[in-house]
């Protein structure tokens, strides 16, 4: 005796070994045994092979009509052997009914399976939407198709090319666009972003990168939401001194400035003024939460991603010709550079000149500064701070320390109408006059005003160093690597957030005010946390962007053989830029030893560089 039985979803045949009250030991045409439910058990048959069974069902079922088979089907449950008389007529064969049974299973559509051989028909408007609902896939697939056969052939199809930033950055896995796509990179056994390349949908690499930055950092966009008016202060007194600014020309967030005066007694009064953005965006608003959500400016070649909108920027920046909202530090300082005390103020600051580098380098720099000469504008000025900036930098022990003849690199991208986009490179030792006057004065304010603070008991956010490790926190520790017992920053509130956090509470303690944030304040842990990712980020994608832009300068400039010093084993930085490169093969070299090297290829993708020795 032979049973076509149910088992896993689908259906078998096979003979009886032994039988029990609730099972049997069944044998399949394979041989295979196997132990099976009496109750899975739809029809018994013999006088005919199992293949021969099975195989005849299969073929009657593929004949059915299933649509005038569910049209024979009522409202009620039925069982396989009713519909097969319905369908076949009445006294159905064992055949027949085993393929009415494989008929109704095979067609989830139409027929609800309610178990043992028991079935119902699927509701008309079920039907109906399940129908359509195979119409559009089978629509989607020859979509997708169409668009794996555009993509093989080199071309990138427009629904594609509409939402390509997104399929490239934040991919639905699911979507139709991204499966095509998928598929199609299988299909060339390469990667999506390979293929995307290879079809022309990455045109500007740079963008590309700058595009996968902001899908991570800038979701929303890197613009501004709609933010209530921001204005200065006008009850503020105004300062009796006359400020200039020293930034690089592409400054536009101009945080601090310097001013002079002789004092009565023979000393200089020595004015640090920091911008104050905080006395015009308040606790609370709009920006506040903006400045809360940036955290910091965003800085690469070419474009910058400003912490507070244009229209806010343009209230505070120190700007030449107007007198502007400033937290000051006053100091005196004697002839010999002694500080005798320092006190600070909040006030309207008048900025008479924002001194640029390329304009003041040429006549102040390493050659020029502290000697006799011709005269040019703001000498004395410059001069009394950098000896100033020099006495700083011996009280902190770091004078007699060894120069590195380390270069720092600006980029500047010239960008012309109808023509490629070229890059500049131009390097500036460190320490140059005019970076060590504005630095050691920048470092004495936020020490000075993060040991205020510590005084004060009033909370704020330090910057320490210890065991190499440089970090964030309440604690107002030494920072052994600037030499100072206290350090925090706060002079660029327009650029960073811990520097406008803690500019809040500087505020607080000379106004003698409640301050914003009290010890142990989650928010300002939470800050903290927050800044740390993000500058963290925002630091890694600088160095992505001039690694991008380094690359770009070799092609642009045919350098198909360089310079490059080693650093060590096989780790060397290219002369002239910020460019470390792995060259594969290079002997075991002393560290700054110079090599010349043959550039073989580049992946902007990748932001790779591969290239080999060709003589030491």
């Amino acid at each position: 005796m032979n049973v076509f039985y149910e088992e896993d979803g689908s259906f078998k045949v096979a003979s009886i070994n032994d039988e029990q009250a609730a099972s049997m030991q069944v044998e399949d045409a394979r041989g295979k045994r196997s132990k099976i439910k009496t109750a899975n058990v739809l029809l018994r048959f013999d006088r005919i092979s199992l293949d021969d069974f099975f195989k005849s069902a299969q073929s009657l079922a593929a004949e059915v009509d299933v649509n005038f088979l569910w049209e024979c089907c009522g409202q009620d449950e039925f069982g396989f052997a009713e519909i097969a008389a319905e369908y076949f007529g009445a006294n159905p064969s064992l055949t027949q009914q085993a393929a009415a049974a494989i008929a109704l299973h095979t067609a989830p559509m139409y027929f609800y399976r309610k178990g043992k051989g028991r079935y119902k028909a699927a509701p008309e408007e079920n039907l109906k939407a399940a129908i359509a609902g195979l119409e559009r896939k089978a629509r989607e697939a020859e979509q997708m198709a169409a668009w794996e056969a555009d993509l093989l052939a080199g071309i990138l199809p427009q629904a594609l090319q509409e939402k390509i930033s997104r399929l490239i950055h934040r991919p639905d896995k699911n979507s139709l666009e991204y499966k095509a796509l998928a598929q199609a990179a299988e299909s060339a056994q390469t990667s999506t972003l390979r293929l995307l390349e290879k079809v022309g949908a990455i045109p500007d690499v740079a963008q590309y990168h700058l595009d996968g930055f902001l899908a991570e950092h800038f979701p929303k966009s890197r613009g501004f939401p709609a933010t209530e008016p921001v204005f200065a202060p006008e009850d503020l007194p105004v300062a009796d001194v006359q400020a200039f600014s020293i930034d690089d020309a592409t400054t536009t967030e101009i945080d601090d400035a310097f001013s002079l005066k002789k004092l009565p007694n023979g000393n200089w009064q020595v004015g640090i003024h920091i911008a104050a953005p905080v006395l015009g965006i308040l606790p609370g608003s709009t920006l506040d939460q903006v400045v809360l959500d940036r955290l910091s400016t965003v800085y690469f070649p070419g474009d910058k991603i400003t912490m507070l909108p244009d229209d806010a920027v343009e209230v505070f920046t120190l700007q030449e010709g107007a007198a502007r909202p400033a937290v000051s530090m006053y100091l005196e300082v004697s002839l010999g550079y002694d500080i005798i005390s320092h006190h600070s103020v909040i006030e309207r600051v008048p900025v008479v000149a924002n001194l640029r580098h390329h304009d003041i380098e040429p006549y102040f720099n390493e050659e020029t500064v502290g000697k006799e000469g011709e005269d040019y504008p703001w000498k004395a000025e410059l001069t009394l701070l950098w000896n100033l900036a020099g006495a700083l930098e011996g009280r902190r022990g770091k004078a007699d320390q060894p120069q590195q003849q380390r270069l720092d690199y600006s980029f500047y991208i010239d960008r012309i109408e109808g023509q490629p986009e070229r890059v500049r490179i131009v390097p500036r030792k460190r320490g140059a006059p005019m970076d060590k006057l504005v630095a050691e004065l920048m470092i004495l304010v936020n020490s000075l005003w993060g040991a205020n603070l510590r005084d004060a008991q009033i909370a704020g956010i330090y910057r320490s160093q210890g065991g190499g490790r440089v970090k964030l926190s309440t604690q107002p520790t030494a920072h052994a690597g600037l030499g100072v017992d206290c350090y925090m920053w706060s002079s660029s509130p327009l650029r960073r957030a811990v520097d406008f956090i803690n500019q809040q509470q500087l505020v607080a303690m000379i106004r003698n005010e409640k301050p914003r944030y009290q010890k142990n304040d989650a928010e300002l842990f939470t800050a903290i946390s927050s800044f740390d990712a993000a500058y963290a980020a925002y630091a890694d994608f600088q160095d992505k962007m001039e690694r991008y832009w380094c690359i770009r300068y070799l092609e642009q400039e045919n350098m198909r053989e360089f310079t490059a010093q080693v650093i060590k084993e096989n780790l060397v930085r290219v002369d002239g830029m910020p460019l470390v490169l792995r060259v594969g093969g290079l002997p075991e070299l002393p560290a700054g030893m110079t090599v010349s090297l043959q550039l073989i290829k580049v992946d902007y993708l990748e932001l790779a560089v591969e290239a080999r020795i060709a003589t030491i």
